[in-house]
């Protein structure tokens, strides 16, 4: 679980391969109805993907394109590592009991081929030969995750990509109008409590091995341009990666950031070397940690479990009310 989130935090891009969807909500459904002429697509690799009409049967290898395809009203027939999905994003559940189609960097070709998927959604993480052989399986479009030099809109890209292959643009453009709102929102909140333009530290860290790594969230990566868009500074000096905006640091590290600064985090309980910062943590008695002006403050805030920090528009949504409530309470 550990090498697969920080596969997926440090991929050089992300993509999904789709295969058609196995139920659709109401606004989807109805989406669906407008369109069943053949629909022509081009993925993030440049590939022309032709289908027959709205996919109805998709399979997704990457959670950030599942939890697009879930908002959307479409219930993934397949969807890799469906225990590790179900631990780290619960703000948009699956709604159906999917097949598991092995690891997010290598599915199983012969689970999702048994499956007769329509579209599968697949990450451009994934090797060109087991995209080749995907394609051989069904329509394949591929997406990319992530993308430093526009995270929201790489985000809402995504999301218009994945409606157009499943004729729900209708819900998709509620979406986007919903995200947007909540963005007002929330800066709304943090001026009247007078933090506007306060600085944040946003970061996850890891104990492996007895060895804590922290990877700071800079402006490049989804949260941190949501947090910009909120009107908050980003606190982090350290560069990011190209794709998720990620960078690296250790405790030592930490003692460049400056005293008045707000540090989150989300953790999650499922997964205890995901909680370094927690009372019972690694760093609990660590005199590095314990001495930063800012844990001494009390400045320290743990997010819910199960807000997915390379998710769509919903998890962004719920990282919102969640930053918005530590900070303001």
């Amino acid at each position: 679980m550990r090498r697969l989130l920080a596969t997926a935090a440090v991929a050089t891009a992300a993509a999904l391969t789709l295969t058609a969807c196995g139920t659709t909500e109401p606004a989807a459904d109805a989406d669906a109805k407008q369109s069943a002429e053949p629909i022509t697509l081009t993925d993030a690799s440049g590939t022309k993907v032709e289908l027959d009409g709205p996919a109805k049967k998709v399979v997704g290898t990457e959670w950030h394109e599942v939890e697009l395809l879930i908002s959307l009203g479409v219930d993934p027939v397949g969807v890799a590592d469906v225990k590790g999905y179900k631990t780290w994003d619960t703000v948009v559940p699956l709604k159906n009991e999917p097949k598991d189609i092995g690891t997010r960097g290598e599915p199983s070709m012969d689970t999702i081929a048994a499956l007769s998927p329509d579209l599968i959604v697949a990450s451009t993480d994934l090797p060109p030969a087991a995209v080749k052989q995907l394609r051989a399986v069904a329509p394949v479009v591929e997406v990319q995750s992530a993308n430093a030099s526009d995270p929201i809109g790489q985000m809402t890209k995504n999301l218009d990509l994945l409606a157009q292959a499943t004729g729900t643009t209708e819900q998709a453009e509620k979406i986007k109008k919903d995200f947007d709102a909540k963005v007002a929102e929330g800066k709304k909140a943090l001026v009247d409590a007078g933090l506007d333009g306060a600085e944040l530290a946003f970061a996850d860290g890891y104990d492996i091995s007895n060895q804590v790594s922290i990877r700071p969230f800079t402006s490049g990566s989804l949260i941190g341009a949501v947090n910009e868009q909120l009107g908050l500074k980003n606190a982090w000096t350290v560069k990011g990666d190209k794709d998720y905006g990620l960078g690296t640091t250790d405790v030592e590290g930490l003692t460049k950031l400056g005293d008045d600064v707000q540090f989150a985090y989300i953790a999650n309980d499922g997964d205890k070397s995901s909680t370094p910062f927690t009372a019972n943590g690694a760093l609990a008695d660590d005199k590095v940690w314990t001495s930063l002006p800012f844990v001494k403050k009390g400045n320290v805030h743990r997010l819910p479990d199960g807000i997915w920090m390379f998710g769509g528009p919903e998890s962004m949504g719920a990282y919102i009310d969640a930053l918005v409530g530590e900070l303001t309470k």
